[in-house]
Formats: C-alpha cells, sequence, structure tokens
C-alpha cells in the first residue's frame, strides 16, 4: 500500500526557494526545507514540511510504502487552485496511491482537501501549528470569521463603534466620567435589547401587516390602536399618582400598579375583543383561547387591583372602603362600615376568580358541538 504524504503551500514559497512543484522525495523535501528555513527561519510551512518528513519516517514502520511531497501555488485564486489540481494528478498517475495524508499549517491550507479527495482517498489531515502561536493563530482565524459576517458586524461592531465615538464627547459635554459611562452603557443596553427581543423584526413586519389589516377589514387593528390609547392613559395616570409621592422604591411600584391597572386591564379587554371579532367573522371558527382571553384579561386585572389596594390600604396610602348608611325598604344598613383590608382583598379576587370560571364556561358553550351535530350523532 502507497501513501501519499502531501504537503500544502499556498503562498508560492517552493517557486520562490527556486525549486518547480511538486516536489517529490525525501532528500528534494529536506533541501527544499534547508532552503526556506535558511531564507525565513519564521515561516510556518518549514514547520509543515518538517511534518510531512516526520509521517513519511513513521508509515514504513506499519508497513506501507510513504511518498512525501509538497504541492505549491501562488495565491488562493481558483487558477492557482487549478495549478495544484494538476499537480496532485501528476503525483496520482506517476505514483499511483491509494491513500494520502494531507499536511496543512492554516485554516486557509484546509480548503485545498476537498481538491485532493476528488483524486484520491484522504486518510487523514494533519495541521501544524506551532507551540508559542497556537493560541494566537487560533483567535485569528476566529476573528476573521467573526468579521466576515456581516450580521455580527452590524450587532456588535457597530454600537461599540458609536460608544466609542461618542464617549468623548459626552466627557466633555458633562464634564462627569459615571455620566459618560451611564448614557454609553443605557444605549448600548438599549441597542441589545432591540436586537435580541426581535423588535427589529417586528418593526420591519408591522407596515406589511398593517396594510394586510386594512384591506382584510379586520376589527382588530381599529381596537388595536384603541388599546393603545387607553394603555398610554394608564400609563400617565400611574406616573401622575407617583409624581408626588415621598415613598420607597417599592411603594411607588405599587401605587403605579393600582392607579394603571384598570386603564391597562381595558387596553388589553380592547384588543382581545378585537382578536376574538377577527375569529368570530371568519368561517374557520374560534380557538377556546381567544375565547376566554377577554375574561382571563379582567380577572387578572381584578387581581392585581386587589393586591396591589391591600398593600396600599396597610400603608395609609390608599383611603380604605367605607359603606355609607343604605336603606333599601324595610331593610336598613347602618353606617358607615369600613371594609378591612383582607376583606376587599378576599373580594376582588373571589371576583377574578368568578369572572375566570365564566370564562371558561362560556367558551366552552361556545366552541362546543352544534345541536344538529349532537342529533346526527344520536341518530
Amino acid at each position: 500500500m502507497t501513501t501519499l504524504v502531501l504537503c500544502v503551500d499556498r503562498e508560492a514559497r517552493v517557486t520562490a526557494a527556486g525549486h518547480d512543484p511538486p516536489v517529490v522525495g525525501e532528500r528534494r523535501v529536506e533541501s527544499l526545507v534547508t532552503d526556506i528555513g535558511i531564507e525565513d527561519p519564521e515561516d510556518a510551512s518549514v514547520n509543515c514540511m518538517l511534518e510531512g518528513l516526520r509521517v513519511a519516517r513513521d508509515l514504513p514502520e506499519g508497513g506501507e510504502a510513504a511518498v512525501v511531497s509538497v504541492v505549491s501555488s501562488a495565491g488562493k485564486s481558483v487558477d492557482a487552485d487549478r495549478a495544484i489540481a494538476r499537480q496532485v494528478e501528476d503525483l496520482v498517475v506517476e505514483h499511483d496511491p491509494e491513500a494520502a495524508v494531507v499536511i496543512v499549517d492554516s485554516a486557509e491550507d484546509e480548503r485545498i482537501v476537498p481538491i485532493v479527495e476528488s483524486r484520491v482517498r484522504v486518510d487523514a489531515v494533519d495541521r501544524v501549528i506551532v507551540r508559542q502561536a497556537r493560541d494566537i493563530e487560533s483567535t485569528y482565524y476566529l476573528l476573521k470569521q467573526f468579521l466576515g459576517d456581516e450580521e455580527l458586524r452590524g450587532t456588535v461592531l457597530v454600537p461599540i463603534g458609536a460608544a466609542l465615538l461618542v464617549f468623548p464627547v459626552l466627557l466633555t459635554v458633562a464634564a462627569s466620567v459615571t455620566t459618560a459611562v451611564a448614557v454609553v452603557a443605557g444605549v448600548i443596553g438599549t441597542f441589545f435589547l432591540y436586537k435580541g427581543l426581535g423588535i427589529d423584526d417586528l418593526l420591519t413586519g408591522l407596515p406589511t401587516a398593517v396594510r394586510d389589516a386594512f384591506y382584510s377589514g379586520q376589527v382588530s387593528l381599529v381596537t388595536y390602536v384603541v388599546a393603545a390609547g387607553l394603555a398610554l392613559v394608564g400609563a400617565f395616570v400611574g406616573g401622575l399618582s407617583v409624581s408626588g409621592m415621598d415613598a420607597g422604591v417599592a411603594l411607588l411600584g405599587v401605587r403605579f400598579v393600582y392607579e394603571s391597572v384598570p386603564w391597562l386591564a381595558l387596553a388589553a379587554l380592547a384588543a382581545a375583543t378585537g382578536r376574538l371579532l377577527d375569529e368570530l367573522l371568519h368561517d374557520e371558527g374560534v380557538e377556546t383561547a381567544v375565547m376566554n382571553l377577554p375574561f382571563g384579561v379582567v380577572a387578572i386585572g381584578f387581581v392585581a387591583r386587589g393586591f396591589s389596594a391591600f398593600f396600599l390600604e396597610n400603608a395609609d396610602i390608599v383611603a380604605p372602603v367605607v359603606v355609607p348608611r343604605v336603606a333599601l325598604g324595610p331593610v336598613t344598613v347602618d353606617g358607615p362600615i369600613r371594609i378591612a383590608p383582607e376583606v376587599r382583598l378576599a373580594a376582588l379576587v373571589a371576583v377574578g376568580v368568578l369572572v375566570s370560571l365564566i370564562g371558561v364556561w362560556f367558551s366552552s358553550q361556545m366552541t362546543g358541538p352544534d345541536v344538529d351535530e349532537e342529533l346526527e350523532q344520536r341518530t
């Protein structure tokens, strides 16, 4: 069995050293190594050829005949790769090897392997890296691959480059390193969230979705606009409620939730109702989840309102619920009666659970089998 030990040189070092490729035979390769090593001792191809000589000497110990050779071309063009292909063909015709071992010294040289495989079976690929430069070369090729990816460049390098340009300007304007770092970190964080959450894809498809909604006459388009307006109102009301408060962050957040939840629940209810109407207008039927969505939104609103009211009332921020004196004919309720925070919480949670159960019952009734279908099944 004859094995071709093939060293790859894509930098035309063989021709520069005064040899014509392919260089075949142990003595000729040793002479080539000496000429290239004397000319440039730091050349990585010297280690590649020495590895080829070592492999060629080890193979005969297993009963194989080894032929060491060096193929070379100038540059990385198509013509250069074809030149290497012709050299490999000449070696295959002359020595008739059954297999080949390819020796390379870089990731770029490994691109020749498919060319060799198309002419002779490749049993192994031996990549030679100088020990002191292993981490450096691996890092180099990782960076090269990273810089070659257009999407990664736009996602990572653009915000970093913009931050480096803006940072000295912020230092000049703000005259504070802390402020400049905070602004830059906030901008970069916002950009990463923008890309990571896919907001850019959502905004890209938004005009098409709006146009399709207009042409198809979807009711949800109007209800979504109403929901956005109600959500803005809720955020505005919640912001006004906490603007003049002197309390901790937790209480401010609870007060914001307490004041904004009714508006946010109405916004979610409007959006859910619009989607439900769109489903009802189609003949394909309505899914149970879509049917139950408005009831679930209202139930969550009641529960959130109840818990936030409980915390605020115990902190003396929200006034308790007081029932005045009520007279209904012969029945009279003496008042005023102060409702305890626990009773208020339990009542709102109970209402939320009740609304949720009504939604489950309603959706099961609306999506259940028709009367005609039941009669057909019975008959």
